[in-house]
């Protein structure tokens, strides 16, 4: 298909693929308060300033949405919204298994690699015996590879992926645990970076759930813990295997000081490491991550900063009104933490560098990007996470700011949304397993998006359609870009192979390659 289709032929393409045509919204804001001032200063990493996505900020994505929409309409901006993808989609594993949260092989830098013309990606998967739904607490790390240098439309429709099969064998994630009586355990989302000799350290969110066999209430909260296990990759024509990945370290769990435990709060987030290093702080290597607050369930409270209404906003509301709401119950933070070996065995926490409190429960997949100098955050959340008075798609939302620790400003018009899934905000949202029936088809069509160099993004499909014909995903979306310039950002509908701005399914390009000797190499994009 010519990836320059004009938008003037997209109410046929709609209508061959059973798709409803996005309502474009206005180039307008509806009444509401305005954002926070935030300056987008960096401060020293180890410094106990944390930036706010506060209420007046997430607010601006609901100004942003069209009132006008009608029922199965997109209502938001269209150059913040992932363009729909067809209901006939490929799966990538040929029906082997779930997919769904996948991460590259990457350096230091977030450069994306493939080993001596291998590219290579880890995955969520799950056996395709049980429910989707069910695949939480059986996911396992599996990994997938492809020979590189191929562009998308030379590719097979799927991807060309091969599976590999699953990272560990049986039993190495759960020894880490001192108390051995859990119900499941599984390992859910990280990173991947590769380091000399074709050595690989996996960074992955190991967890432990003890659950009642007779479905009462859980015997205890889950244990979920940061954790690191090395391996070393080998590669050729012929395929991709892994040896080493027989032993589990240990490296984080959440203190109840900066980051909310279990004993705080029995559902509390904490997962999905991400390393880096920063070249303002040569020698050191971080790490960002998903969590709450470190305050008590039952006793959480916000206070006007997290609320962050200007002096004299009319549309502002009461710190009383929010705590009362119900809305503390949502406070999802996005943390920082620093080794403090070369090994990257041993870390320590720093404070959160961004709170959502009374604004979300969940900042999943964090991620640090950096281009023209600035500091880019970009994080995941849920439309059915955020706290009461607030809503949004489910998709990225972007923070920039002048280094990795920064007064971070939102982007597009202050809002955080970066990709959004096309959603109508004038109605309930539904759920992934329960579309409703008023709802865009596309509401639930992608989650679980990671940001690749050249502003390339990936996600995996959750739910195609309406709430009479949906089909459910597990493989991974069309690529898609955006175009990133400052504190703003846009959907590039002239990119890809598959039509107005969708790219070849489960593309994931490397952009270097390096071969048995060491040696680095670009590839051509």
């Amino acid at each position: 298909m010519d990836s320059k289709i004009s938008k003037s032929t997209i109410p046929i393409l709609c209508a061959f693929l059973g798709l409803t045509t996005a309502a474009v919204a206005e180039p307008y804001l509806q009444p509401g308060p305005e954002p926070t001032l935030h300056t987008q200063e960096a401060f020293s990493p180890e410094s106990n300033f944390t930036a706010k996505w506060t209420r007046a900020d997430a607010r601006q994505i609901k100004r942003m949405s069209d009132p006008t929409a009608g029922s199965r309409q997109n209502s938001m901006p269209e150059e913040y919204t992932m363009p729909d993808i067809p209901q006939n989609f490929p799966d990538m594993s040929n029906e082997q298994v779930w997919v769904w949260d996948s991460w590259p092989l990457t350096d230091e830098n977030a450069n994306q690699y493939s080993v001596n013309g291998q590219e290579i990606i880890f995955s969520l998967v799950a056996d395709r015996s049980l429910g989707f739904d069910d695949r939480h607490v059986y996911a396992k790390i599996g990994y997938f590879y492809r020979p590189a240098g191929i562009s998308a439309d030379q590719r097979p429709e799927n991807g060309g992926w091969t599976y590999g099969g699953l990272v560990f064998d049986e039993g190495v994630t759960g020894e880490i645990f001192e108390d051995q009586s859990y119900s499941h355990q599984t390992q859910w989302s990280g990173s991947a970076r590769i380091f000399p000799g074709g050595e690989i350290k996996l960074f992955f969110t190991d967890v432990a759930f003890y659950r009642d066999q007779n479905g009462g209430p859980d015997i205890k909260p889950y244990d979920s813990r940061l954790a690191l296990s090395v391996g070393h990759v080998h590669a050729n024509k012929n395929g991709v295997r892994f040896t080493g990945f027989n032993k589990v370290t240990s490296l984080l769990e959440a203190d109840g000081t900066y980051y909310q435990n279990a004993e705080q709060n029995p559902y509390y987030n904490f997962r999905d490491p991400f390393t880096f290093e920063d070249p303002a702080h040569p020698g050191e290597t971080y790490m960002v991550f998903e969590g709450n607050t470190a305050m008590d369930r039952a006793t959480a409270q916000c206070d006007a900063d997290d609320l962050g209404y200007r002096d004299g906003d009319p549309y502002a509301e009461t710190v009383t009104q929010v705590n009362a709401s119900g809305a503390p119950f949502q406070i999802g933070n996005v943390g920082l933490a620093r080794a403090t070996n070369d090994d990257l065995t041993e870390w320590e926490f720093l404070p959160p560098i961004l709170s959502a409190n009374c604004v979300t429960d969940q900042t999943e997949r964090p991620q640090i990007y950096q281009q023209d100098g600035k500091y880019y955050l970009f994080t995941i959340s849920h439309s059915t996470t955020y706290a009461t008075g607030i809503t949004g798609p489910e998709g990225v939302y972007g923070f920039v700011g002048n280094g990795i620790r920064s007064d971070y400003q939102p982007m597009n018009q202050g809002s955080g949304l970066v990709l959004g899934n096309p959603t109508n905000l004038n109605y309930w949202p539904g759920s992934p397993f329960a579309p409703d029936y008023n709802q865009h088809p596309g509401q639930f069509q992608s989650y679980s998006h990671y940001v690749m160099p050249g502003g390339l993004i990936q996600s995996f499909i959750d739910t195609i359609g309406t709430k009479e014909n949906f089909r459910r995903g597990g493989t991974l979306a069309p690529t898609v870009r955006i175009k990133i310039n400052g504190d703003s950002s846009e959907v590039d509908y002239s990119y890809g192979v598959n039509g107005y701005g969708l790219g070849g399914w489960a593309d994931i390009p490397a952009n270097l390659n390096v071969n048995s000797g060491g040696q680095i190499k670009p590839l051509k994009q």
